[in-house]
């Protein structure tokens, strides 16, 4: 089970604790914040981004591929009608053959953080 505690004692900056470790957050200047941590949501694609990436390395290695650098970048957008996305894009730093980057992109739809968040949302990832 997972657990995070936040405590708020003014305005929107946060501090949270998860197990021994400390993060905070906050809002930009432009949404009553002060901009001294990242943002919720911002917060929401960092644990995106982590889990695909940690998942991916550990597939990897139960595999024997070097995957070298990953790079996980994560995108948050509503449009107009209130949909909401998230874009993924995965960049890898050694060389895979098509079959290994096939399997990578069905791996990386079934890491923890991807399946709780698709329940309510579209997440669309490439890896170009």
């Amino acid at each position: 089970m997972a657990k995070a505690t936040t405590v708020s004692t003014e305005g929107v900056f946060q501090d949270i604790t998860c197990r021994q470790h400390h993060l905070t957050a906050d809002e930009p200047q432009g949404n009553g914040g002060t901009d001294r941590a990242p943002a919720p949501y911002e917060l929401l694609l960092a644990s995106l981004g982590a889990c695909s990436s940690a998942t991916l390395r550990l597939y990897a290695a139960r595999k024997g591929w070097e995957l070298g650098r990953i790079e996980v970048v994560a995108t948050f957008a509503r449009d107009e009608a209130g949909v909401e996305t998230i874009r993924r894009q995965v960049s890898l730093g050694a060389p895979l053959d098509a079959d290994q980057r096939a399997r990578l992109a069905e791996i990386i739809e079934k890491t923890p953080v991807t399946k709780t968040l698709k329940r309510s949302m579209t997440i669309t990832t490439t890896f170009p």
